[in-house]
């Protein structure tokens, strides 16, 4: 049985409210767990109290016992210094807005030229070096 420490969704519609729990990871999102860890309240401010609730000494003993967590829950972890803060994977142009999005891909473009040209210059001097060194 492979455990996750994840969140689990309450409240009501367009206010929601999560649950950190410890559950098998074949179970639903919302569905049966172990045992609850902790809340997290993202309709708080950031710097409040009462967004994000832990029992620190439990989540360690799951951890010691094999449980993984999930992305967001990582990330938790990470900032109260249980775990490393786990690296963060790069955002693609997807999800950017459009203005972003446009000059990242012409940034990008711009590299992959310059790239191009450097690596065809050294290419057209080499054969001309190796017909001296012929000769």
């Amino acid at each position: 049985m492979s455990l996750r420490i994840r969140l689990t969704r309450g409240g009501a519609k367009k206010r929601p409210f999560y649950r950190i729990v410890v559950a098998d990871s074949r179970s639903p999102r919302d569905g049966r767990f172990i045992e609850k860890l902790g809340f997290y309240n993202p309709m708080v401010a950031k710097d409040h109290p009462e967004r994000l609730r832990m029992d620190e000494e439990r989540v360690k003993h799951w951890l010691s016992v094999g449980a993984l967590p999930s992305d967001r829950v990582a990330r938790f972890l990470g900032q109260a210094n249980i775990i490393a803060m786990p690296n963060q994977a790069r955002q693609t142009t997807k999800h950017l807005p459009k203005a972003k999005a446009q000059e990242r891909m012409a940034a990008e473009a711009e590299a992959k030229k310059a790239a191009d040209e450097a690596a065809a210059a050294p290419a057209a001097d080499a054969p001309a070096e190796e017909a001296a060194a012929e000769g």
